[in-house]
């Protein structure tokens, strides 16, 4: 086989390679449009790349290096081409996570409204008991106090007039009935303050 001979055939594998590396670039293309999260890895593909259109070159300056050039050339677009088919694998698994996230972020957003649905019930509950905590007071206050507080004045005036000798008695059991009110008051007015 003479020199042009071999030369034709070296040109037709150069040309049957670069219809594959032709065929790579649009595979890479599309994993550009689907992953934009895979451009290093891509970057790195255009070096290889890079380096192979130099090798390309090498190889029309010395025939016999062609030869070997080529074998690798080829063996280095194979395992590109099984890169090129791992990342869209690895695309496909991406979107499937990627969705699953989704239906957990959708599920969170549920979980969400239903916490700020049960808070509101729980303020609507807490300002329903602190109103019947201040009616409570403000019966104890207005109409307990203000009976008790007869009752004692009435006991007072019985007791005079039955006992009027142990009138000393009396005033200091009024005095502990005012004393105990008086600290009562003081306790609330102590809580209000603290």
């Amino acid at each position: 086989m003479n020199d042009s001979a071999k030369l034709d055939l070296l040109l037709s594998g150069m040309q049957e390679m670069k219809g594959d590396i032709h065929l790579l670039k649009e595979d890479v293309s599309g994993l550009k449009e689907d992953v934009s999260g895979l451009k290093e890895d891509v970057q790195t593909l255009k070096e290889d790349v890079s380096g192979l259109k130099e090798d390309v070159s090498g190889l029309k300056e010395d025939v016999q290096t062609l030869k070997e050039d080529v074998s690798g050339l080829k063996e280095d677009v194979q395992t590109l081409k099984e890169d090129v088919s791992g990342l869209k694998e690895d695309v496909s698994g991406l979107k499937e996570d990627v969705q699953t996230l989704k239906e957990d972020v959708s599920g969170l957003k549920e979980d969400v409204q239903t916490l700020k649905e049960d808070v509101k019930n729980l303020d609507l509950k807490t300002d329903a008991i602190q109103n019947k905590v201040v009616y409570t007071n403000l019966i104890l206050e207005n109409e307990i106090r203000v009976n008790i507080q007869r009752v004692a004045e009435g006991h007072l005036d019985l007791s005079r007039n039955l006992h009027d000798a142990i009138r000393s008695g009396n005033e200091v059991e009024a005095l502990t009935i005012r004393v105990g009110i008086l600290e009562s008051d003081m306790k609330k007015v102590k809580a209000k303050l603290a």
